[in-house]
């Protein structure tokens, strides 16, 4: 069988438009392992182009039957083979839908029937979102009766594959496919939404509906408007975005905009939201751009201790996410995270940095916050602390390439205030912080030393003889050593925070070191986390602080006195 040359042709310029970036040119046709059996590229093509051989199985073609290949036109229409009649045993093809840069693809099936089994394992058909030699692309496996919903790609690239075992056939399929269409059904964790022509004008007499939610996604979802400019009026009867609470326009309304103000960040109720854009016959408008995450893509923890993952976590996270994880903790709290495992794309080969896939976490709520560390690739990891309350951890995806993700714990450290003298320690912990403990969870060394409630402060007053206190030489200093306990169990679930805290009497220089978080088996990092508000007073009562340190005051008296007396004792010598 002759390849055409045009195919041919098609075929190497797919693969020169993936190369600009050197990401794809060492691949070569090893990226597409599935191309078009029935057409026979391998063996058949030049050896410099031939695909690499399948792991799996290597896919047969009864002869004579022809499917797959690459479409190149704005849109268009194919099959499964023989449709309408039954589809041939033992075939697998693979369609590649290529349009220009920068656009998007809309495909939609209007006949579907193949062998049914619970996890298609027999007949299937497969879509990607681009390349199918990456797992994290692929939006859906689908066999029986049911037809896929319609799918928007995230790029100008988008492949179907479809299978077929050596029983049961059934007629197959067919599929339509167009450029720049808009609206459709996305299945995503997270993904962009604009307008049509975006950021130009939108066009006139334009109606799109995006189906956010399905494909196995559960929990609420969030959309939020980066940019917005829709023709204006009032209640919005000309050109309007209206959000809907379900997947079709009969859901409950959660909104309806126009104008050139966002709307607000909008959260729905159910795992679905529908995405309605209208235009009417005249004057038009940049139009919007806007970003949806499923609630397993952007959770907030306000607990004091938690864990999470990335998506499908210890599996292949998908490609094309931003997910946001947000800590927000009691004020005074500070956040500190342990990275418990991780595996993304590693660095650019070009730059050496983390250009593709990485996670990146930050000082505050949002984006804008100061970056408190960025990573990829498999890097050694070491806790990191905020210095507010709230911490921000973005993960961005590509197009390509995934890997395992990473998992991750966290605890809120305490805020409080350590000092020393040269015989007693002094702490103060904010109430408020602990407000849901009484002070018998608050001890120093052993539960008999345990705080008092002061002012609004659990505090704790004792000599360095008492409390399971102990000296230790540490570099060379002694140095005087307890652990404070912070015991937050609740419902026979131990979870006891432990606090070195250290003085060095010569210096009067006390510490504090997080030594055991919520799960002591897997974290058992120490960081000194002497709080801000010991340096510059903070919440705390300062006059308190400082009228505690007595010793000095005593042992200066008792050297006056004894001046003194000696004084009294030398004169009274004289005078004799």
């Amino acid at each position: 069988m002759a390849i055409p040359r045009q195919f041919l042709k098609d075929t190497r310029a797919l693969v020169r438009e993936y190369s600009p970036a050197g990401r794809w040119g060492a691949w070569g046709w090893a990226a597409w392992p599935h191309w078009s059996c029935c057409v026979a590229l391998s063996g058949m093509l030049p050896a410099e182009v031939s695909p690499r051989k399948r792991t799996s199985h290597q896919p047969l073609c009864p002869p004579g039957i022809k499917c797959g290949g690459v479409l190149s036109a704005p849109s268009g229409n194919f099959s499964s083979p023989n449709f309408p009649r039954p589809y041939p045993y033992e075939t697998e093809c693979m369609w590649l839908i290529v349009v220009a840069e920068g656009s998007s693809v809309l495909l939609s099936f209007s006949h579907f029937e193949l062998e049914y089994h619970a996890a298609c394992a027999y007949d299937y058909l497969q879509v990607y979102n681009g390349d199918t030699r990456d797992q994290g692309n692929l939006l859906g496996t689908f066999c029986g009766c049911n037809p896929p919903p319609s799918f928007s790609s995230a790029w100008h690239v988008m492949a179907v594959i479809f299978h077929s075992d050596r029983h049961v056939a059934k007629r197959g399929f067919t599929a339509a496919y167009q450029k720049d269409a808009c609206g459709g059904q996305l299945t995503g964790l997270s993904g962009e939404i604009t307008s049509p022509r975006y950021p130009e004008s939108y066009p006139n007499d334009a109606e799109c509906r995006w189906r956010i939610g399905g494909a196995g996604g559960s929990g609420p979802l969030t959309l939020v408007f980066t940019d917005f400019q829709v023709e204006g009026g009032q209640g919005c009867i000309f050109d309007y975005v209206a959000l809907f609470d379900g997947p079709t326009a009969a859901a409950p309304r959660l909104g309806r905009y126009c104008g050139s103000t966002r709307p607000p960040r909008t959260i729905s109720s159910t795992p679905h939201l529908l995405i309605l854009f209208k235009s009417d016959f005249n004057i038009g408008g940049r139009g919007f751009k806007a970003h949806f995450y499923s609630g397993e893509c952007q959770e907030v923890f306000t607990t004091i201790k938690g864990n999470f993952s990335s998506p499908r976590y210890p599996n292949f996270y998908p490609n094309n996410l931003k997910c946001q994880w947000t800590i927000q903790l009691p004020p005074g709290y500070r956040v500190k995270v342990f990275f418990l495992d991780m595996e993304l794309e590693g660095r650019s080969s070009l730059t050496g940095s983390c250009d593709y896939d990485h996670l990146a976490a930050f000082d505050g709520n949002t984006e804008n916050g100061s970056l408190l560390g960025q990573w990829c690739g498999r890097d050694s990891l070491v806790p990191v602390t905020s210095h507010s309350n709230q911490l921000l951890l973005v993960l961005h995806t590509d197009r390509n390439i995934a890997k395992r993700g990473f998992s991750i714990a966290y605890v809120g450290v305490v805020p409080m205030n350590v000092s020393c003298t040269r015989t007693d320690f002094h702490i103060q912990i904010p109430v408020q912080s602990l407000a849901q403990l009484g002070r018998n969870r608050v001890y120093l060394g052993t539960p008999s030393c345990a705080a008092h409630v002061v002012g609004g402060n659990f505090k704790i007053h004792t000599r360095f003889d008492t409390c399971g206190t102990e000296s230790q030489k540490r570099n060379n200093t002694s140095v005087i050593v307890s652990t404070l306990y912070i015991d937050f169990s609740a419902d026979d679930q131990e979870d006891i925070h432990q606090y070195e805290v250290q003085c060095e009497p010569k210096r009067k220089e006390a510490s504090v070191n997080l030594i055991a978080s919520p799960d002591p088996s897997r974290v058992r990092q120490a960081e000194n986390l002497v709080d801000v508000q010991q340096r510059d007073g903070g919440a705390m009562d300062s006059r308190e602080i400082r009228t505690q340190d007595t010793s000095d005051i005593v042992f200066i008296s008792i050297c006056i006195l004894a001046g003194l007396l000696m004084v009294v004792a030398v004169v009274g010598l004289v005078l004799l």
